[in-house]
Parts: C-alpha cells; structure tokens; sequence
C-alpha cells in the first residue's frame, strides 16, 4: 500500500490531537503528516510516532505546497467553509469534521460502518463530510437491525460530553467542580454554556429552531435520513450532563414487524464496530467511563416494549471525540484508499 500526505486542519484542538492519535494507532498510511493550525500556533509541535512535527499555519497555498493527498478538517465550519475549496483545488480530499457541508446533497455523508458505497460521490466536489458525533454512534448501532426489518420511527435522547463542546467547556466542567468543593459554587458564572454544568443538566445543545427543536436535535434527524437514505420518522432530545467524554443515548426503534430482544442481541453482537454488554442481573452496561479511549460502539439495556411488539428500547455510548469525529474520519479515509486502490 502507497502512503500518503496528510493534513490534519485544527491539530491542537481536542478532536485534531485524536484524530493524530487515531492515525498512528490504525497505522495509516502516512508519508508525511502536515499539522495546520492558527498563525498564533505555528511553530508549536506534535508528537507523532515518537517525534516532534511542527505545526504549519494554515493558509489557502499550504495544501498545493506540502503536496496534500488527504485533509483531516476539524477547526470549525468557518474555517472549512474558506479553505476547503483551496485544498480540493490542491488536489486532495477532504474529510470534514464540522457541519457545514453536512446537508449539501452533493457532498456525501458517510459512516463507512453504514454506506461505504456513498464514498464515491467525493468527486463531487473533493469533499467526504463527518455527521455529527451523536448521529455517528446511533446509526452504527442502528445498521445490523435495519438489515433485519425496515425502520419506521426512532425517538432518541442523548446525554453528550461536554467535551463535545471542546477542551474549554472540559476546563469549565472541572473548575465548577473544584468550586462545589471549595464552597465557591454559588459564585462561579458559567461561561460556554447557558448554565452551570456541574451538578447540573441542560436540555439545550446548539440554538433553538422555530419549530421548538435544537439545531443539534435536528442534525440528528436531517443526518440520519441522509445516511440511511430513507425518510424514517426521528425524534431527538439532546441534553448537555456533566461527564467529561463519551456520549450516552436512549434510542427507541419501531421497525416495521415485530423483532424480538434476542433476535437483536444477536445481531448487534455480529455487527462491525459494536460491543454488546448486556447483563443487567450482573450490573453490566456500557457507561461513559467504561468507553473512553475506544473505538466501538457500546450496547446494552435491549429490550422490548411492553406494548408494542414492533419497539425496542437500547442504550447506546461510546467515545465522542473518537467514534463521533476522530475514528470516524479516519475510518472514512481508510475507506477511500481502499476504493482508490480497488479502482486503479
């Protein structure tokens, strides 16, 4: 396998630093890596493969300069919006972290767990985009029982990281919770969010849309269509709690006929990425602390509804910075190598 030239966009951010960590550990195929970041961070270094790289400011010529083949973006949508362009005019691919290019219909969405086969509309515009972290874990769990029955409806809530906010709102949770024990909590202001997050849970993660819904909870709808191909009723409520990382979701599924919690154990259990535990005589289910630093997603709590035969209930966690961005855009490249190479 040839190696290539990779960029990573926002390298000393919470999600660039995992996705450089996710690329060393999945050994990708890389030739030379190019950190971009802000003016303010060049001249910083990044540890990869038991070595210091410097860190390149990002401009609209550092792409056709440093002969990128594949740009990791995670700096936000802004950034994307004005540099994504110069890169696929440089030649390389993109795999896009943030929302922007989300819902343009000509930009592939992809999980590769879920439609690997969209990859190829990348020659659309040079651009593959990541779906938000918490639309990536539920469709990965979703997929093995959709192969078993078409899916007509999902209720979701999730319960996010903070760190789904970024290593500011991580500082935030930890000095609100120094302050509970300093008995400075009734005089601390809460800044990345709209309230104090420790010992606390805010129904409210992005702005609020005309039709009582959050931008968050409607990239869940929105994302999860455009993936599955296919207009299925869902439902999402997002709420913010005071865990550091991994995101946590109470999914509710109808499927078309009748599907019964073993008969979904079992599948779940064959599908890719996925780790099954579910032994609640024993106390066993995923939980957040249980899931950090990995790379799968985690089900348990499976079981039927008590009146409908068509609904079962799961829940659903996994790592956010990793199965919700980092893993998933790499895992996303890996699958274009593999198409580029299977197609000369």
């Amino acid at each position: 396998m040839r190696k290539y030239a990779v960029a990573v966009v926002g390298a000393t951010g919470a999600v660039g630093a995992e996705m450089i960590r996710v690329l060393e550990e999945q050994k990708f195929p890389v030739e030379r890596l190019v950190p971009l970041a802000s003016k303010k961070s060049a001249g910083k270094t990044i540890e990869y493969k038991g070595g210091d790289v410097a860190v390149k400011t990002l401009t609209h010529n550092v792409f056709g300069e440093e002969g990128v083949e594949i740009a990791l973006f995670s700096a936000g949508g802004s950034i994307s919006a004005e540099f994504a362009a110069s890169a696929a005019k440089a030649g390389a691919v993109i795999v896009d972290n943030t929302s922007h290019f989300r819902m343009d219909e000509d930009i592939p969405l992809v999980v590769p767990e879920v439609n690997p086969d969209d990859i190829k509309l990348w020659k659309n515009r040079g651009i593959i985009a990541n779906p938000n972290c918490s639309t990536i874990q539920m469709v990965i769990a979703l997929k093995p029982l959709r192969d078993l029955r078409d899916i007509e409806r999902i209720d979701v809530a999730t319960y996010q990281a903070v760190s789904g906010a970024g290593a500011s709102a991580m500082d935030e949770l930890m000095e609100q919770n120094k302050a509970v024990f300093n008995f400075g909590y009734d005089r601390i202001e809460p800044k990345k969010f709209a309230h104090k997050i420790a010992l606390n849970l805010i129904p409210h993660i992005d702005s609020f849309t005309k039709n009582g819904f959050t931008k968050e909870e409607m990239k869940m709808v929105n994302e999860t269509q455009k993936i599955f191909h296919d207009k299925m009723e869902v439902a999402a409520s997002c709420v913010r709690v005071p865990v550091l990382r991994g995101h946590s979701e109470v999914i509710a599924v109808r499927f078309s006929k009748p599907i019964g919690a073993e008969e979904a154990r079992e599948a779940l259990k064959k599908g890719e990425h996925i780790v099954v535990i579910d032994d609640p005589g024993r106390n066993e289910y995923p939980m957040p602390i249980l899931v950090s630093g990995k790379d799968e997603v985690f089900v348990g709590r499976i079981r039927e509804d008590i009146y409908d035969k068509r609904t079962l209930h799961m829940w659903v966690v996994a790592d956010n910075l990793r199965v919700g961005a980092a893993t998933n855009a790499v895992r996303i490249a890996q699958k274009w190598i593999e198409t580029q190479e299977a197609n000369g």
